[in-house]
């Protein structure tokens, strides 16, 4: 299975984004993320969907599937251009005097933020790719993670170009 992360601009309207996601499960597609938020036009709404299909040709049906509805603006695979992709985790770790000063070790290694401490627990921000939200993850697991909260991909091309004129 190949992933590959799909910008799709859509009108700012209710129900949208069920339709989209929708569309994508009742085809059998996997949606390994899914996020929206505004845009830097109030009427438009991006969806970052990061998808896995099995080929190009799949790839193809989802984006032509997603092309017919009616809300739908533009539709852009930020695989096939340069772009950034990183994702928003918290992490809630299990943490007391003694393993507190390891935890914070290792937050600092990966570049993160300890944003809530307690007398039983650390809660961890950290933004990255995958890659890097798997490892800081992999390196706490030593110390008991108790909760995660993911955002998933999201992601921007590189360069001036924006999608929506892509």
């Amino acid at each position: 299975m190949k992933k590959y992360i799909l910008a799709v601009l859509v009108d700012n309207k209710p129900g949208v984004l069920t339709h989209v996601s929708g569309l994508i499960s009742r085809r059998a597609f996997n949606i390994e993320s899914i996020s929206a938020g505004y845009t830097e036009e109030r009427d438009v709404t991006r969806i970052n969907i990061e998808v896995s299909v099995e080929d190009d040709r799949e790839l193809e049906q989802v984006v032509h599937q997603l092309g017919k509805l009616i809300d739908v603006i533009k539709i852009v695979n930020l695989g096939q251009v340069d772009s950034i992709v990183r994702e928003l985790v918290l992490l809630k770790v299990k943490a007391q005097k003694e393993t507190l000063g390891d935890i914070r070790n290792i937050v600092d290694i990966f570049r993160g933020k300890i944003v809530d401490v307690s007398p039983e627990n650390v809660v961890i921000e950290l933004t990255g790719s995958r890659s890097k939200i798997e490892a800081i993850c992999e390196m706490l697991a030593e110390f008991q993670i108790i909760e995660i909260a993911r955002t998933g991909a999201i992601a921007l091309s590189r360069g001036p170009v924006p999608v929506k004129n892509m």
